[in-house]
């Protein structure tokens, strides 16, 4: 039995070096792994990064590397089309594809943000833009927007002074996910092997924003108490068979913060997970897995292709964006996909 079939036990692929652009280093920093975001950053750049932490009310932190104010709507909707391209090559393979596009946390949580900040109308609507092209062609996504602003008033929807989204936010949006897939079809597989839920517990630590800002300023604004789910040991689980659904994405969705035991739950059975960290990118990430021996032996019924939104006008050949074996062109994407999935 390979690593990929069983719940969530898929290792993260290790960063390479980041160069020296400013803004690859904070989208890098951006999809950390919680607690360990510092150990993408070579020293040099902490300084560097810092400046773009903005401190809101109530000592909320926002990622100043998302814009709220530059549009590009444009450049986001010809991903969406790139991305319809490579889910077209799936289906033809007879493999689902959901889309999943964490929002930006400026958006949902905008009442902290400081006096003199805010989104302009155009990155405002830009997340609804998304969604509505990729309607129009067709394609799954989840509405993170709508799922996300359901979580419970008394619940965090971001981890205040982190970059991600709550446990409860990621698990309401694979919540979503789940309905989709089951609209979709019946799943293969067999029922009882999904990932079991354990109780909620609150850990205590900094959040990765907080951890670049100077020590004076990190200590003002303090821990975080992360609301995450304890471990549920299910040995039988691993006798469950392959994964039916495969989630490939960043830290939004990595085990920490419970979407994959969320989304296995729901469906009711196995999830496997590929996650890489952020200058890594979407494209990459999701070639690793296709190119795996995992997937060559155990294809899935569905795929769950996770994006940030801050991230989405980042086409495969962006570079400076990515780290440089990340860097292609579109057509070289959509060829590697093709033959990954011959």
């Amino acid at each position: 039995m390979t690593d990929a079939s069983r719940s969530f036990i898929q290792a993260p692929a290790q960063s390479k070096p980041l160069n020296r652009v400013r803004r690859r280093l904070l989208l890098a920093l951006a999809a950390a792994p919680l607690g360990g975001a510092l150990s993408l950053l070579p020293r040099r750049a902490f300084a560097a990064a810092s400046t773009s932490v903005i401190e809101g009310r109530n000592l909320w932190l926002y990622p100043g590397w998302e814009s709220l104010t530059d549009d590009a709507t444009p450049a986001c909707l010809k991903a969406v089309d790139l991305i319809h391209q490579a889910t077209d090559k799936l289906a033809a393979r007879g493999i689902h594809s959901v889309m999943v596009i964490a929002p930006l946390k400026a958006r949902l949580c905008p009442e902290n943000l400081p006096d003199g900040i805010a989104m302009s109308a155009s990155v405002a609507s830009r997340y609804a833009a998304i969604r509505a092209h990729a309607d129009a062609l067709g394609l799954q996504m989840v509405d993170g927007d709508g799922a996300i602003a359901e979580v419970d008033a008394a619940q965090e929807k971001y981890i205040r002074a982190d970059y991600h989204w709550s446990g409860h936010a990621a698990e309401a949006v694979a919540e979503r996910v789940a309905k989709r897939l089951a609209a979709a079809g019946s799943l293969k597989g067999t029922a009882g092997a999904g990932s079991r839920l354990g109780t909620w517990n609150e850990e205590v630590r900094y959040g990765d924003l907080a951890t670049l800002l100077p020590p004076e300023r990190k200590k003002a604004v303090g821990k975080d108490h992360f609301i995450v789910r304890t471990v549920v040991e299910a040995p039988g689980l691993v006798d469950g068979g392959p994964p039916v659904v495969q989630v490939v994405g960043n830290s939004m969705v990595q085990p920490y913060l419970g979407f994959p035991q969320k989304l296995s739950n729901a469906i009711d059975r196995p999830v496997g997970l590929t996650w890489t960290f952020g200058d890594t990118g979407p494209w990459k990430t999701l070639l690793n897995y296709l190119e795996s021996p995992d997937f060559k032996a155990n294809p899935p019924q569905a795929i769950v292709w996770q994006f940030n939104e801050g991230q989405m006008m980042n086409r495969p050949s962006a570079g400076g964006q990515w780290d440089a074996a990340s860097v292609m062109a579109d057509d070289a994407f959509l060829a590697r996909l093709s033959k990954a999935i011959a």
